[in-house]
């Protein structure tokens, strides 16, 4: 079979994952401190950070001492840049009194760049926190985004631009379909198409794979 299109590859990854509900967060603020503090890091440490907060409020964050704050993320790495970061990103969410349907009535034309203006907040953390807090039909390339162009036959560059633009001009513009998407790619990759040693045989896109047929 020929993956020769990103709806090829969504179809048969979502034959073999289903639907995985991804973002894992209760609220969609902690999807955007989760976006901050994953930079840079695996995400058990992400976890270890999310813990330690009593209140993991916009209000809280805000609020609360950034040395206090570095600490309570120190299992995040980049502590203290990264307590910066949440500082900044909070303060933009200020703009829209911390409620999150107040940012959906704007337009993601609009956010965007208010986001990419963030410090600390770039190209893929504005996206994820626009998908998987707000909703909005962005889609998100991380590395293993890149890893799958660079494994099956979608003849394209590196650039988060250039993939980013590939994967929404060959897709509907859904939300639910980008999220559910950028899961499987993630998963995907962490079980079958890893970086140094893949393991292809239970891999459902195997058949197409560069990797495997070298």
């Amino acid at each position: 079979m020929a993956y020769n299109t990103a709806l090829n590859i969504y179809e048969t990854l979502h034959t073999y994952y289903g639907n995985l509900d991804w973002w894992p967060a209760k609220t969609p603020y902690e999807v955007m401190v989760g976006a901050v503090l994953t930079q840079n890091t695996a995400w058990s440490n992400v976890e270890k950070a999310i813990i330690n907060f009593t209140d993991l409020s916009p209000q809280f964050v805000q609020d609360c001492d950034i040395a206090k704050l570095a600490e309570i993320i120190r299992p995040a790495g980049f502590f203290n840049q990264k307590a910066g970061y949440l500082k900044a990103v909070t303060a933009w969410f200020e703009n829209y009194n911390f409620d999150v349907p107040t940012v959906q009535r704007e337009s993601l034309e609009k956010l965007r760049p208010e986001l990419l203006s963030v410090k600390g907040i770039g190209k893929e953390t504005a996206d994820s926190i626009l998908l998987y807090a707000f909703g909005f039909p962005t889609f998100v390339v991380d590395a293993y985004t890149v890893r799958l162009c660079e494994r099956y036959p979608l003849e394209i560059s590196k650039s988060y631009d250039t993939v980013k633009a590939h994967f929404e001009d060959k897709l509907p513009r859904d939300a639910d379909l980008y999220n559910n998407y950028h899961a499987m790619i993630v998963i995907n990759a962490k079980e079958h198409c890893k970086k140094s040693k893949p393991l292809c045989g239970e891999c459902p896109l195997a058949d197409a794979c560069k990797k495997q047929n070298i």
